[in-house]
């Protein structure tokens, strides 16, 4: 089955992208994953000065289920690439000449400057990568420096410089979005209004992982300290989902998504998809299981198209988005359905003579 798609000019072999981070940290893991069958892959971050940038150890931390020690969340903070801008040109270079047919996105990021935005985005350019993505939401690490969410927090801000970027830009150019803020849509639609073709989201969520009760020293623990960093893996699930439906709703119809957030499973992507992303990324998904998860995320998907009768992948896209509504509608389409007797009234003595698991369980969608 054909699981190709195009999005905003770039055909992708299958909708599953490397996210941006340490999947995509040279050009020989990228060509591990292009090997395996994924059918793009988001570089991490590059800069035009990496000497600015100090990664530290340990840089990660995991939340574990009481229940069976499955890693559900998970900490990092790590910063983009620390490795030089001369390096990645010349890699980018490699893989594309080695891969012509996989879609490579290049992130970037920089300070407030368009002179250095402009000259980051030609450099990379003429490596040949299939498109840009415009990092606004690293959550850590910079805003000293006005970089990453310290930038994407302002959609003045963003509008301004995605528009520096697709002024010189000669390929698609995607926004990746924090989700620390309270409504997505706002700044995204600041990045259409500068110009860009996509939105990619959601970049990690603020966050600290936990606290030693040992040493009182919070996770992960430098020399004795720690800083707040990204939170990922299948526990910001439903927090992306959410968000991307917001998009899916609000952008404009030749806008794409990426989406992005605790993807693990082909059901976890197909989720993405019906609420209007085009694409998935996923990068502690790999983290934690490594590249071949592809053949997972790729026969999944192709068993869904057959069961539920979809020709192509395009065709799942935002399928779902029409059945978001307003809490006033619900009620009214449960008194059209004659149920008129649920939910009405505070039902109190319900909870009281029940117990609490067992009117939750009750309540609860199957």
């Amino acid at each position: 089955m054909d699981l190709s798609i195009t999005v905003n000019g770039m055909k992708f072999p299958n909708p599953f992208l490397l996210g941006s981070g340490p999947p995509g940290t040279n050009a020989r893991v990228i060509a591990k994953s292009y090997d395996a069958g994924w059918g793009g892959a988001v570089a991490k971050t590059v800069s035009l000065e990496s000497a600015k940038v100090i990664n530290v150890v340990p840089r990660y931390g995991k939340l574990k289920s009481r229940e069976t020690g499955q890693v559900i969340g998970f900490e990092n903070i790590e910063l983009i690439s620390d490795r030089p801008i001369e390096v990645w040109l010349q890699e980018f270079r490699e893989i594309k000449r080695e891969y012509p047919n996989h879609i490579l996105i290049a992130s970037i990021m920089e300070e407030y400057d368009k002179e250095r935005w402009q000259e980051l985005t030609r450099m990379v350019q003429e490596t040949g990568v299939d498109g840009f993505e415009l990092n606004f939401s690293c959550p850590h690490g910079m805003p000293e420096r006005k970089m990453g969410s310290a930038m994407g927090e302002h959609p003045d801000l963003i509008t301004e410089v995605t528009s520096w970027v697709t002024e010189v830009s000669r390929v698609p150019v995607w926004a990746k979005m924090t989700p620390n803020i309270t409504n997505i849509v706002e700044p995204s639609m600041a990045a259409v209004k500068g110009g860009a073709n996509g939105i990619s989201a959601i970049n990690t969520i603020l966050s600290v992982i936990g606290v030693d009760l040992k040493t009182l020293r919070p996770k992960p623990t430098v020399e004795g300290y720690s800083v707040p960093g990204g939170y990922s893996a299948q526990a910001v699930k439903p927090i992306a989902l959410r968000m991307v439906m917001q998009l899916g709703l609000a952008l404009p119809k030749e806008g794409s998504i990426s989406g992005i957030g605790g993807v693990e499973h082909s059901e976890d992507a197909i989720e993405f998809m019906l609420l209007g992303a085009s694409t998935v990324q996923i990068c502690t998904g790999v983290m934690l299981h490594g590249v071949k998860i592809i053949d997972e995320l790729c026969g999944g998907l192709e068993r869904f198209m057959q069961d539920k009768g979809f020709s192509s992948v395009q065709e799942i896209v935002g399928k779902s988005l029409g059945f978001f509504s307003t809490h006033k509608n619900l009620v009214d389409l449960m008194k059209e359905a004659k149920r008129t007797k649920a939910g009405e009234g505070s039902r109190d003595n319900e909870w009281a003579e029940k117990s609490i698991t067992d009117k939750t369980e009750e309540l609860t969608s199957l």
